[in-house]
């Protein structure tokens, strides 16, 4: 089985991020016949002499009327060497949640910019927002490079700019790639392209399939919240007590000591249980049943984690992306789910609201609006114990909902994401 990578696409509208993902789907033969041939009759419909490759993405009717693309839209590719998920979010301002909802378990982000355009404040916008988000690589798709004159030398100006930019903003060179491609031909997507001879790179496929699946970038050990407790109850297994879940950051491995939070009682782990048959190690990401050699009292919502897992809070600060109509104000009475524990909250003090356009950040907004990335302080009516969202993307997140409909309000991360963005603070 290949290894699975997890991607994104971000940019501006129009700056090609449809027509780029149908090419991508398109050259790794990951189209039906059916659906080219639908593609290829509507783009006759339009008059255009070569199928619109953006329309094997735009699957809803509204989208394809209106010439956009206004949700998150995940898909799924593969090549002989690895497998592809992919999120393809809107270039939209106001669809900043849904750029936040598609990078946020990315392991690499696909930012586009039009070579006739060069970076723009939106491009400065996706970027900082994925700072925040600690996407840990970035590629720069300078698409359209069919269309200028002198590429060559636009290219390194474009190039040389989003460095200056991503630098800024903490990410390491060697984690960031420029590309310059067309999407509408196919330049330097799957095959290299003779209109580019001043570039000596990969192309994005290239590129993808050599990026590490499994980069260690959590530095905090084992996180297994319990989502359920199995006991049989047969005869053949009279006293089984086995901890279903998902390892969320680190690895187990039997005779492993580990804590039960936030009860804080110590035991070992004496074996791992899956559908397949016991393992004597699991990593993050894998399903498992955990046996523990003592009798702990363990729940649903528990966390089972090694013994440097930090004391339990009531009380956190945290980034958010409010998803709701609804302003987010001081005081309201919500629901904070982290794992697989859900407890009351209290929304304490709106610390700091991010304005994305002009990476800027205003101090004690009144409320956070729709698409609003602030800092918050939170407090709960029992305590858990959370990392830093800095330590590990999965064991750092939460989620904010509504008590009353379950409704998710919004996304969040544990620690001031903000800082690690150079920011203009009023």
């Amino acid at each position: 089985m290949s290894d699975l990578l997890r991607i994104a696409t971000a940019g501006s509208v129009d700056d090609g991020k449809s027509t780029l993902v149908g090419r991508l789907l398109y050259d790794t033969k990951s189209v039906l016949i059916d659906q080219f041939d639908a593609v290829t009759k509507a783009s006759e419909s339009r008059g255009l002499d070569a199928p619109d490759l953006s329309l094997l993405v735009d699957g809803l009717r509204a989208e394809r009327e209106q010439g956009i693309t206004i949700d998150v839209a995940y898909r799924y590719f593969a090549t002989p060497k690895r497998s592809f998920i992919l999120a393809d979010t809107p270039g939209h301002v106001q669809y900043t949640r849904n750029t936040v909802s598609g990078a946020s378990t990315a392991q690499l982000v696909i930012l586009l910019v039009d070579a006739r355009k060069g970076v723009i404040e939106q491009t400065r916008r996706h970027a900082a927002v994925l700072a925040l988000l600690g996407v840990p690589r970035l590629v720069l798709a300078v698409n359209k490079i069919d269309l200028v004159p002198d590429s060559a030398r636009i290219f390194e100006a474009i190039s040389a700019e989003f460095n200056e930019l991503t630098s800024s903003l903490g990410w390491k060179p060697e984690n960031v790639v420029e590309i310059p491609v067309s999407a509408l031909h196919g330049d330097n997507i799957a095959t290299r392209s003779e209109r580019t001879g001043f570039y000596s790179g990969p192309t994005l496929i290239e590129h993808l399939e050599s990026i590490p699946a499994h980069e260690e970038s959590s530095t905090v050990g084992l996180r297994f919240p319990v989502q359920y407790v199995i006991r049989p109850r047969t005869a053949e297994y009279p006293d089984y007590r086995g901890y279903a879940g998902q390892v969320a950051a680190g690895t187990v491995r039997v005779g492993d000591e580990v804590v039960i939070s936030p009860a804080g009682q110590r035991t070992t782990v004496a074996g791992i249980d899956t559908a397949d048959g016991p393992l004597e190690v699991a990593e993050a990401g894998r399903s498992v049943t955990l046996i523990l050699a003592d009798d702990v009292d363990a729940s649903r919502g528990d966390l089972i984690a090694s013994t440097d897992v930090p004391d339990p809070v009531s009380e956190i600060d945290g980034t958010v992306c409010w998803l709701a109509d609804k302003p987010l104000k001081a005081g309201a009475r919500l629901l904070l789910k982290h794992g697989t524990r859900t407890v009351p909250a209290i929304i304490g003090e709106l610390v700091e609201r991010f304005d994305e356009q002009n990476l800027s950040a205003d101090a004690q907004p009144e409320s956070l609006e729709l698409n609003d990335i602030g800092q918050i302080s939170i407090r709960l009516a029992e305590a858990i114990s959370v990392d830093e969202y800095a330590d590990d993307r999965t064991a750092g997140s939460f989620l904010l909902i509504d008590p009353s409909s379950g409704n998710t309000l919004a996304a969040g991360l544990v620690g001031d994401a903000l800082r690690a963005v150079e920011l203009n603070r009023a």
